[in-house]
C-alpha cells in the first residue's frame, strides 16, 4: 500500500481517529487512575493494559469504570510485559491469555487486542504463533494486532550494545510475518532504529492500531511525549488523518518521572493536543484545551 501524502483536502476525510490513553501511561498508579486521568483530560477512551492490578483483569470492574465515567474501552493489551513480570497473569499458558483478552474485548466493546510476539524462550508458543493467531483471528471480529518490538541491548557488551540480541520469535519485526493486523509503536521504532515510514508502508492496510509515543534512538524503550524525540510522529499522524485510518491512536507515554499528578497531567494533556492537532492537519485549528472536570470521587463511585 502507498499512503497518500498530498496536502490536506486532496483526500476526502471521512473520520478522524479516536485518541485514547493507555492505562500503563500512569504507572506506577493503578488502572482506575488511568481511567480517571483519561476522563479528566478529555481523551476519547482508554486502552486497558492487563497487569497485576486486579481491576485490569476483571471485566466487571472495567465495565463499572467505563460506564461510570462514560469512557469507552477501545483496546485491550494482553499481559505480556517482561519488565512487569506478567508471566502468570491470567495463567501461565500464553494462548489462554489471548483467549481471555479476546473475551474481555468482546464483552467490553473493544475492537483490538494488542499482542507482543513470543519471547525466544517460549519455543512451542513461538513455533505455533503465526498459524495459531491466524486461526484465532478467523474466529472473531476483534483484531489481534501484533506489535513491533526491538532488539535487546545492554551497555555491558559492545557487540550487544551495537547490534542487540533477538529476544522475540519469530522476530521483533512483525512485518516479516503474515499477521492479519499490526500495532505500530513509535517508541519501539526508535529503540530498534527502524525506518518508521518504511515500516508503516509495509504494514499497509493491516495497520489496526497506533501506539503514539516518541524516542531518541537510545537503547532504552523511552516512550517520550510525542514531539520530544526523533520519530516522525507528526508525519505519521498526518498520514493517518488523510488516509481515513479506521483504527485508534493510543498514547502510551512514560510519566514515571513526573513528581506529582499535576506534572503527569501536563505531559498527557500535551500529548493529547499534539495527537489531535496533527491528525486534523496543519490547515485546521488545534483542539482547544480539554476541560479538567472528572474527579477521583467519580472513579470511586464507578468502581464501587
Amino acid at each position: 500500500m502507498t499512503w497518500a501524502v498530498g496536502s490536506s483536502g486532496e483526500v476526502a476525510r471521512v473520520n478522524v481517529p479516536k485518541v485514547a490513553l493507555s492505562t500503563i501511561s500512569v504507572y506506577p498508579e493503578n488502572t482506575a487512575t488511568g481511567f480517571a486521568t483519561a476522563a479528566r483530560l478529555g481523551y476519547d477512551g482508554v486502552e486497558v493494559m492487563v497487569t497485576n492490578d486486579p481491576v485490569s483483569q476483571s471485566i466487571d470492574a472495567l465495565r463499572r469504570l467505563s460506564d461510570g465515567l462514560g469512557l469507552p474501552i477501545l483496546a485491550v493489551h494482553a499481559p505480556c510485559l517482561f519488565w512487569l513480570n506478567l508471566q502468570r497473569v491470567w495463567g501461565a499458558d500464553p494462548w489462554l491469555k489471548l483467549v481471555k483478552a479476546r473475551q474481555a474485548a468482546d464483552e467490553l466493546g473493544a475492537k483490538v487486542v494488542v499482542v507482543h510476539p513470543p519471547f525466544v524462550w517460549q519455543t512451542k508458543y513461538a513455533a505455533e504463533f503465526v498459524a495459531g493467531l491466524k486461526r484465532m483471528q478467523d474466529e472473531t471480529d476483534v483484531r489481534f494486532a501484533v506489535e513491533n518490538m526491538y532488539p535487546w541491548r545492554t551497555p555491558r557488551n559492545r557487540i550487544v550494545r551495537e547490534r542487540g540480541v533477538e529476544a522475540y520469535a519469530p522476530g521483533w519485526d512483525p512485518t516479516e510475518q503474515e499477521y492479519p493486523h499490526f500495532t505500530l509503536d513509535l517508541s519501539h521504532t526508535a529503540t530498534s532504529r527502524t525506518d518508521t515510514l518504511a515500516m508503516l508502508e509495509r504494514m499497509g492496510t493491516r495497520l489496526a492500531h497506533l501506539h503514539l509515543a516518541d524516542g531518541s534512538g537510545s537503547n532504552a524503550d523511552e516512550h517520550l511525549v510525542p514531539g520530544r524525540g526523533n520519530q516522525p510522529c507528526a508525519q505519521i499522524l498526518g498520514l493517518l488523518g488523510r488516509n481515513n485510518f479506521d483504527g485508534n491512536v493510543v498514547l502510551e507515554v512514560n510519566t514515571r518521572r513526573a513528581v506529582d499528578q499535576e506534572g503527569r497531567d501536563a505531559d498527557l494533556h500535551e500529548a493529547l493536543l499534539y495527537a489531535r492537532r496533527h491528525l486534523a492537519g496543519a490547515a485546521e485549528p488545534p483542539a482547544g484545551d480539554a476541560a479538567l472536570t472528572s474527579s477521583n470521587d467519580e472513579v470511586d463511585q464507578a468502581v464501587g
